[in-house]
């Protein structure tokens, strides 16, 4: 099969027909075999009813996985790549604001010009400059200084992949938005990424608010600390904790022993535990004692889980 496309949806039932049709006629313009993978995310509308009906119409091309309750997109893209056959995977949203016009590019960069993931860049976007475009462009500037990928939209919802890219990387909690980083960190280095059109939302209101742009960053720091200290936690906790231990062990020092000198030349000093360097030190070093065992710690789980030996293994001889 050439091409699985995974649609993950909430409450978008007016836009699941004329999408359907719109992939349809792509499809059948360029001679794809695909099939179409919906991902009802809980809907509370009539989306599920729709999806039976387009699986009715096209039971060889259509697949419907439905949630019980609202998970969120990234569960809801882990199912989909999960049953995804072909050899490229094409993710869209279902509101129409993504063009399946763009597939056939899209497929082409992965068959032909050899790229493992190539994320869709929304150039001229039509949402709202205050609410959205602004909060965008500084959301993805950050993300590219700390991910390494220069990628102008990051969380596009329009990208093609792979088919083994997929299967070798988990998109869990809302890590949706960093699939790019994900996929890098699982060994596949050759990202691109395509300049796409962007509609405007026909039918429906969005489901993301402004928290989106706390929670992802949030999101980002869990991201860059699993991958640079997943697998060796110690190596962050242990240091900052022996560094602020030892810091906080010299200062100790430097005031027991200021003490310790005027009381040999017969000097009144105050009480050393009148200084507030004292205090800083002792706070420091608590502090360092704590980091270094939390560290310890989440070694001894990391060395205790399931996956502490899982590596990505591209080919074997």
């Amino acid at each position: 099969m050439d091409i699985t496309i995974v649609v993950p949806l909430y409450n978008e039932e007016e836009s699941l027909p004329k999408l359907f049709e719109w992939i349809q006629k792509v499809m059948l313009e360029h001679k794809f075999s695909y099939e179409v993978i919906f991902v009802d995310d809980g809907s509370t509308d009539r989306s599920w009813h729709e999806i039976e009906k387009l699986k009715a119409l096209s039971p060889d091309t259509v697949k419907g996985i439905r949630f019980r309750h609202n998970y969120g997109k990234s569960p809801a893209l882990h199912c989909g790549f999960q049953e995804a056959m072909g050899d490229v995977v094409i993710t869209m949203d279902a509101d129409l604001q993504d063009s399946p016009d763009e597939i056939p590019e899209l497929y082409s960069m992965i068959k032909n010009d050899g790229f493992d993931l190539v994320s869709g860049w929304k150039k001229k976007r039509l949402d709202s400059k205050l609410t959205k475009n602004l909060p965008s462009k500084l959301y993805n500037a950050v993300a590219r200084k700390v991910t390494g990928l220069k990628l102008h939209d990051m969380n596009c919802g329009l990208k093609a992949y792979r088919n083994e890219v997929v299967k070798n990387i988990e998109v869990y909690g809302d890590m949706h938005r960093y699939i790019p980083y994900l996929a890098k960190n699982a060994g596949f280095t050759k990202i691109g990424e395509k300049a796409v059109i962007h509609h405007k939302r026909q039918f429906g209101t969005s489901k993301f608010g402004m928290n989106r742009f706390v929670n992802g960053y949030l999101d980002l720091m869990t991201a860059w600390f699993l991958a640079k200290f997943g697998k060796k936690p110690m190596h962050f906790f242990g240091l900052i904790g022996s560094l602020m231990f030892f810091i906080g062990l010299i200062m100790i020092i430097i005031v027991g022993v200021n003490k310790l000198i005027a009381l040999s030349a017969h000097i009144a000093a105050p009480l050393v535990t009148s200084s507030p360097y004292f205090y800083i030190a002792l706070v420091a070093m608590i502090l360092g004692t704590q980091l270094f065992l939390t560290g310890f710690i989440a070694e001894i789980i990391s060395r205790n889980s399931s996956e502490r030996n899982l590596y990505q293994i591209s080919q074997k001889l």
